[in-house]
This record gives structure tokens, C-alpha cells and sequence, in this order.
């Protein structure tokens, strides 16, 4: 939710911050701030990733979300774009570590059986964020209101407040139970676990697979690449694939939706926000209305499904928006479109990223793949983007688009031949802990 507030509200205010009265930038350094962000995801992910595995999901919880919240609180004080650029980065520092301790802990926590639909739908809460960033965009930016010096800052305020607010939540979820048997500390996940089964009247069978465990407190690099590069080599490189692609896609248009309008459709700077409200609409509903189709259906189909449809459709609508097809309302409406089955195929890159490799290493697999696929397709796409829009060319533009859905295009047939059938299966079914004995 936080990282979708962030996302939407630099995305808002592109266009109000070129203006002379704030920052004065140019659309160029608007998308370079975007980038600041997503390179500061793609660091957190690896520091905060590797931390999670070493001290647990829980503890890293706190610390990311601290590392956000004096990010954006200071980039409310910023007084330029480089300042601007450098509390960006430090946000998106704790969002990029929270990927990885929140993806591990909810495929550990949550029933196989459910565990597509749950991952799918709690990514989906993203666009929770977007939808709260477009309508308090569409009050803090209208000049009619607030002076156009104040609005943007008191926007970057939101996230601190909400920050504040799920920091006094976390203290409900407990630690994996998985984690801490890896790491020793078979009491506390017995009590846990017997926890658990009180609270929903649950026996656990005596005639389940059993592994024999010898904990370690971490997994170097030693070990960890070989099982990446080695061992499940076909599954890195399909979830490469879908998290490049995806993430090109996603931060291609979202940090320049609003420039595209503005130049291109002539929407007022403090209306832009008005337009994301249907674009996270059509983005949260896609997962929760096809989150369940992923543990029935299966994981190849659907995300060979969801891929393979934006990507056309997105293709599409770059061909549209060269001949003139659209205006402002209609370009939306075909972004949502897009969106509803774009938004489950970026969730199940997240779901396939943190189900497909070993326990130990989850969270640190989670933010190898985050920080890749963002570098790989993130991190450029805003400054891609943001210099096409800033020249004006509506052939360039289309060539974005095409860029784009071919890329997602090409992560789905990928996912036709390389996605595993995980669903219902346990994590443990799907990679032996690397702690489990050789008998094992």
C-alpha cells in the first residue's frame, strides 16, 4: 500500500513540479526522480533481503518501514531536484526491503491451498495506496485550495502518516514458524504453532512428510548462487523474465501518466490525479477477482495468460494512441483495461519469486530478483519514458508502448514452457530446505 501511495503521488505531481512556483524541473528530471526511488528499492531490497533471512521476518518489518517513513517525511523539506532525488532513494530504500520480508512471510504463514489467491490480493493492496494518492492529489493540487508551493509537500506528508499507522499494526504478526525452526529455535515455533491450532480448532495430521532439520543462522553466497544458477536455473530465468518485464511496464507509465496528459491530452496539472482513480480500480479489482483462477486454473496458464493479454493489449493501445484514436477519458479506460490483467501478472511475479526456491533463502531470493528485475526494468523505464514525452513524439511513444508489451509478451511464452505447478503444493514440496539432511 505504502509503496503504491509513493509510486502515485511523484507520479501526481510530475507535472506540478516542473512548474516555476515549486521545483522548476524538467520532465526529464522528473523521471530521474523517479529512477532516484527505484534505485533505492533495488538497494534496500538486497541489504534488508539478506537481513531478513539472518534476523527474521518480523524484526526487519520495523526497520523498513523506519527507513520509509524519514524518507518521505524529509522529502516533504526537499528544496531542490537533487534533494528531492536523494530522500527518494532513501524511501525507496525501506519499500525495496519490504518486498522481501513481507512476500516471505506471507507464503509461510498462509494455507497452500490458498496461497495463490491471498499473495495475488495482498500485492493487490498496492493500488490501495494509488487510490488514496489519487484523491488526496486531486484536493493538495488544486491551486484553488492550497498555494501550489504547499500542496505537493503535505502529499508526501500522507505517507508518513499512514507509515505511523502500520507501524502500531505490525505488532499483531508473529514470526514464520519456518523461519524459526531453520534458525534453532524449535520451542518458540512449537509454542507458535500450537498457538495456531488453538486459535482455529486444528489437528495437524500425524502421517505428513517429515524432514530432518540441522539449523544454520545463514547461507552465504557460496551457497546461495549455485542453487540459483545450478540447480534451479530454469526457475531463475523465468522469474527474471516475468519481474523484468513487468517492472518496465508498471514504471514506464505510472511516474509519466501524468506528463502524457497533460501534454499530450491537455489535462489541467490538478486534475491528472482524477484519471489514476480508474487506473487502480481496474488494477485492485484484477487480482482479487483473478487471484483464485491461479489456484484453480493453475500458475502456467494463468501466467502465461496474464502476460501474453497485456502485453498485446498494451501494444495496442501504443498503436491507438499514434493514429489519434484517443482522447484523455478513453486513453484511460484502455490503461485500465490493460491494468486489470496486468496487475495479477506483476502480483504472480512476486507469488513465483518467493514459492519457487528454499526456505533459507527466501527473502534474500525475493530481493535478488526484486533488485534485478527493477534494475533490469524499472530503473530505465522513467528516464526512457520521460525523455520520449519530453520530445514530443507520438512515433516514439508508440515505440515505448511496443517495447513494453513485447516484453511482456515474451515473459508469458516463457512461462508457458518454464512456470511450475505449484499450486496446493506445500513450500517445503516445491525446494527441500537446504538445512533438510542428505536422507531427507
Amino acid at each position: 500500500m505504502l509503496d503504491g501511495l509513493e509510486v502515485t503521488i511523484i507520479g501526481a505531481l510530475g507535472a506540478v513540479l516542473t512548474s516555476p512556483h515549486t521545483l522548476n524541473l524538467s520532465p526529464q528530471a522528473v523521471g530521474a526522480i523517479g529512477s532516484c526511488y527505484l534505485a533505492g528499492a533495488v538497494a534496500g531490497a538486497l541489504l534488508f533481503g539478506a537481513a531478513t533471512d539472518r534476523f527474521g521476518r518480523r524484526r526487519i518489518f520495523f526497520l523498513t518501514l523506519g527507513c520509509y517513513l524519514a524518507g518521505v517525511a524529509l522529502s516533504a523539506f526537499a528544496w531542490n531536484g537533487a534533494a528531492l532525488g536523494a530522500f527518494r532513494l532513501l524511501t525507496g530504500l525501506g519499500i525495496g526491503g519490504e518486498y522481501a520480508a513481507v512476500n516471505s512471510a506471507v507464503d509461510e504463514l498462509i494455507p497452500a491451498r490458498l496461497r495463490g489467491r491471498v499473495a495475488l490480493g495482498l500485492n493487490g493492496t498496492y493500488w490501495l495506496g494509488a487510490v488514496i494518492g489519487a484523491g488526496m492529489s486531486l484536493v493538495l493540487l488544486n491551486p484553488h485550495w492550497l498555494p501550489e508551493d504547499l500542496g505537493w509537500r503535505l502529499g508526501f506528508g500522507i505517507g508518513a502518516v499512514i507509515g505511523l499507522g502500520v507501524l502500531a499494526l505490525r505488532r499483531i504478526i508473529p514470526e514464520s514458524p519456518r523461519w524459526l525452526i531453520t534458525h534453532g529455535r524449535a520451542q518458540e515455533a512449537e509454542a507458535l504453532m500450537r498457538e495456531i491450532e488453538a486459535r482455529t480448532d486444528s489437528d495437524v495430521p500425524d502421517d505428513l512428510p517429515k524432514l530432518t532439520l540441522q539449523p544454520r543462522k545463514s547461507f552465504g553466497l557460496g551457497v546461495i548462487l549455485p542453487v540459483l544458477l545450478r540447480t534451479y536455473r530454469a526457475r531463475t530465468i523465468l522469474v527474471l523474465a516475468l519481474m523484468a518485464a513487468q517492472a518496465f511496464l508498471y514504471n514506464a507509465l505510472f511516474f509519466t501518466y501524468a506528463l502524457m496528459l497533460t501534454r499530450f491530452y491537455h489535462v489541467p496539472q490538478g486534475r491528472a490525479g482524477l484519471y489514476l482513480l480508474p487506473l487502480a480500480a481496474g488494477n485492485f479489482l484484477g487480482p482479487l477477482w483473478l487471484g483464485w483462477l491461479f489456484d484453480t486454473l493453475g500458475r502456467r496458464i494463468m501466467l502465461a495468460a496474464t502476460y501474453i493479454l497485456s502485453g498485446v493489449l498494451l501494444a495496442a493501445t501504443g498503436y491507438g494512441f499514434l493514429h489519434g484514436w484517443f482522447d484523455a477519458t478513453t486513453q484511460t479506460l484502455a490503461w485500465a483495461a490493460i491494468f486489470f490483467i496486468a496487475s495479477s501478472a506483476a502480483s504472480a511475479a512476486y507469488l513465483t519469486a518467493s514459492e519457487l526456491f528454499p526456505l533459507e533463502i527466501r527473502a534474500l531470493a525475493i530481493a535478488l530478483f526484486y533488485a534485478f528485475g527493477t534494475a533490469l526494468g524499472g530503473v530505465l523505464a522513467p528516464l526512457v519514458f520521460g525523455r520520449l514525452i519530453g520530445d514530443g513524439s507520438p512515433l516514439a511513444i508508440c515505440g515505448g508502448y511496443l517495447f513494453a508489451g513485447a516484453l511482456m509478451a515474451g515473459a508469458g511464452v516463457l512461462a508457458a514452457f518454464l512456470a511450475v505447478p505449484a499450486e496446493g503444493q506445500s513450500l517445503e514440496a516445491l525446494s527441500t530446505p537446504l538445512s533438510a539432511t542428505a536422507a531427507d
